[in-house]
């Protein structure tokens, strides 16, 4: 059984507090979960205004669509969120 994990780091230009940083983390996590049944969460970089590591974890029973799955994940950061700025993706599966 294969698990993918997905990290993300990600640059917030506009937010100047870390209160402004939730607000705008918690809609993408939710909106991961909802459209690509992954679980994510804010893994580090919590006390940092502008930035952050999101990880999203995948279980099925195929390595590639865990692959094709979690570069959807990816791509979606960039295409439906235009004031993140995907600095950098990393793909494992184990």
């Amino acid at each position: 059984m294969p698990v993918g994990l997905l990290l993300l780091y990600l640059h917030l230009p506009d937010c100047n507090s870390l209160k402004e940083k939730r607000s705008a983390i918690k809609p993408i996590l939710a909106r991961l979960h909802r459209d690509y049944n992954v679980s994510a969460a804010e893994l580090a970089r919590q006390d940092a205004w502008r930035y952050a590591e999101l990880g999203c974890a995948l279980v099925s029973n195929e390595t590639a669509y865990i692959q094709t799955a979690l570069q959807q994940v990816a791509r979606s950061i960039e295409s439906n969120w235009p004031n993140v700025e995907l600095v950098d993706q990393h793909i494992d599966i184990y």
